[in-house]
């Protein structure tokens, strides 16, 4: 093959890539932002579950966030919370004491999702919850 195909070959898929990422570029201008923070009080409904969040007090690196829980009976129902704290993801302490969330019921229930956050260094705090493909969020700063 003679040098002058390879380069017009060469030049022929470097065009073909530009347009992919062009292609891949406009893709990405269409998609949806991020969805607002729920504020603290108000109900989410993520999935089958509805979520809301009441308060928040940390205290000596711990942090408590009081929940309402319902919409559906199951065994790791509140299995769904996770926390960012400055940037570093913190999974729930569920444990055995009363008051603290675990199954959930179809009725409302309240209960308390405790997360050790003695190893974060500043004080933001943003709370998610996913079930499924859906997720809610909640801004725990300064509460």
């Amino acid at each position: 093959m003679k040098t002058r195909t390879l380069m017009i070959l060469a030049i022929g898929c470097g065009v073909v890539i530009m347009l992919a990422g062009a292609v891949f570029l406009f893709q990405l201008t269409g998609e949806p932002d991020i969805a607002a923070a729920v504020p603290l009080g108000e109900s989410a409904a993520v999935g089958d579950m509805s979520v809301a969040v009441l308060r928040a007090l940390e205290t000596n690196g711990v942090l408590d966030v009081s929940v309402r829980l319902g919409g559906v009976a199951d065994e790791d129902g509140a299995g769904g919370f996770r926390l960012i704290a400055s940037g570093r993801p913190v999974s729930p302490d569920f444990g055995a004491r009363s008051g603290l969330c675990g199954a959930t019921t179809v009725s409302s229930q309240d209960c308390l999702v405790r997360f050790d956050v003695s190893t974060a260094d500043g004080m933001s705090r943003v709370l998610f919850y996913e079930r499924g493909d859906d997720q809610a969020r909640w801004v725990l700063d300064g509460n």
